[in-house]
């Protein structure tokens, strides 16, 4: 199955553009299901049809949902509370009631994660588009089941699980209780979970496609999504510039002259940076099929080459091995780097992201880095401790 993930600044119409891009593949024959984020029916309002957390057929070959993060949260808790059955009894809590939980901050993305993960293991649709939230929280959003998986993995190590009888001896040694069985099954239930959402997010026929009104504000937007999706390995098929004003010859004193310069200026940056496709500007707000089909919605791409990060051998000439990172956009006085054991914290803008170093570079040391035409390349100089003799 074949997933597009579309997002970009709040108010740039992404949810329109969703909702045109999955009608217009639906039309050429792709049984396509439409995911929306939102918890308004912004989506339902695109389409002409109420959407929500049951499936909705808009058209033949078209299905369009929208995950309810209430229900989910509802559902989590009480499954965690009867898992926990005997430590809250033993503690004397009160259970809490379904009717009084209202979901937490993050259960909008935990809800839609889930859903992702769903709809790529039912295998019903041979395309999957999906509404995401604006670009800072989309960028969130997409980065949340690698780094809880980090976290888990941190605070309670599968590789503890092999000492499982001896956890009551070791207890009462260390005077202090060890985790409970319950919850390292608990915890390896949350990293399979996870660790599906993770795969369809990164998988190869998964693409992010980016939509912005093409204009100072768009541009700078553009420029900070497009570094976070690099950072985080994630591709980018197209860049979608909505509601483009007609080219026409207007009168300098016109209130469109100003509009189109910018959209013009904006244009031919992108046009040398990304693969630009436009939709034009209807005059009004697209409600329904017919105005989603008069957008003319650009459809599915050929798969691009995954995104790769290489390491090459320089031993012979320079001593050192170099590992590139492609981060388009990134500048120098903005990016920092530190060795943390075998992971390298990246920072680049306001985006932070902990990778764990290829294997042969685990037994170097950073000898330096540099960034050039938007490839951050980082020296590694073996350590001579580590490093096999004969190298």
């Amino acid at each position: 199955m074949r997933t597009i993930l579309i997002t970009g600044p709040g108010g740039s119409g992404r949810t329109t553009v969703a909702a045109a891009t999955a009608l217009a593949a639906a039309r050429r024959g792709t049984r396509t299901l439409l995911l929306g984020a939102d918890r308004d029916d912004t989506l339902g309002a695109a389409l002409g049809v109420r959407t929500g957390p049951q499936p909705v057929t808009v058209e033949p070959g078209l299905t369009a949902r929208r995950p309810d993060p209430a229900q989910g949260f509802r559902d989590g808790l009480a499954a965690l509370q009867d898992r926990a059955a005997s430590a809250l009894d033993l503690l004397g809590a009160s259970r809490l009631d379904p009717e009084e939980l209202t979901p937490l901050p993050g259960a909008d993305e935990l809800a839609l994660l889930r859903a992702l993960r769903d709809a790529a293991l039912a295998e019903e649709h041979d395309l999957l588009v999906v509404d995401l939230p604006p670009a800072p929280r989309a960028l969130a959003l997409l980065a949340l089941p690698e780094e809880l998986r980090r976290y888990l993995r941190r605070l309670l190590p599968p590789e503890r699980q092999a000492a499982r009888a001896l956890r009551p001896v070791l207890g009462r040694l260390a005077g202090v209780p060890m985790p409970a069985e319950a919850l390292y099954e608990s915890v390896a239930r949350w990293d399979l979970e996870l660790a599906a959402a993770e795969a369809v997010v990164a998988d190869r026929s998964t693409v992010v496609r980016l939509v912005a009104e093409p204009g100072p504000a768009g541009a700078d937007a553009v420029r900070v999504a497009a570094l976070g999706l690099a950072l985080r390995g994630l591709r980018t098929d197209l860049l979608v510039a909505n509601r483009v004003l007609p080219e026409e010859e207007v009168p300098a004193d016109s209130w469109l002259a100003a509009p189109l310069a910018q959209q013009r200026k904006a244009l031919a940056e992108w046009q040398g940076t990304y693969d630009v496709r436009t939709v034009a500007h209807l005059g009004h707000d697209p409600r329904g099929t017919d105005d989603l089909a008069e957008l003319d919605a650009p459809g599915v791409t050929p798969q691009a080459a995954p995104v790769e990060w290489p390491v090459t051998d320089r031993l012979a000439d320079d001593g050192v091995l170099v590992w590139h990172l492609a981060l388009p956009g990134a500048v120098r006085e903005d990016l920092d780097l530190v060795r943390r054991g075998d992971e390298l914290v990246v920072t680049a803008g306001p985006f932070r992201r902990i990778v764990p170093l290829p294997s042969a570079l685990r037994r170097c040391t950073v000898d330096g880095a540099a960034l050039r035409e938007g490839t951050l390349a980082v020296r590694f100089a073996p350590d001579p401790r580590l490093w096999p003799r004969g190298r």
